[in-house]
């Protein structure tokens, strides 16, 4: 399914991957009747994402951030620096209790 927000509850792992449009991103894989749910820079959600996620470094209202790139960069060194060293790395979803 394509365009749908809410990953649901579970650990999912995450791979690299690249595209023409992203270059090298994350890959977050095994999301039950999703496909190709990525990482990568979009600093408003409503314009730049169709069910993704993108990292900010600061958030500036709903669905808004700022320095995006900046911010996915780090992410994606951590990530890749493990799974170059055969390590798997996991998103893990969980609800969150008040």
């Amino acid at each position: 399914m394509k365009r749908k927000s809410c990953i649901p509850e579970g650990k999912y792992p995450l791979k690299k991957r690249y595209s023409q449009r992203f270059g090298w991103h994350v890959w977050i894989d095994l999301v039950p009747n999703r496909s190709l749910i990525l990482f990568h820079p979009a600093n408003d959600a409503l314009k730049e994402l169709n069910g993704c996620i993108a990292p900010v470094t600061s958030l500036q209202g709903e669905g808004k951030g700022i320095d995006s790139r900046k911010a996915f960069e780090r992410l994606k060194m951590v990530v890749y620096e493990y799974l170059q060293r055969g390590e798997e790395v996991f998103l893990h979803i969980q609800k969150q209790t008040l």
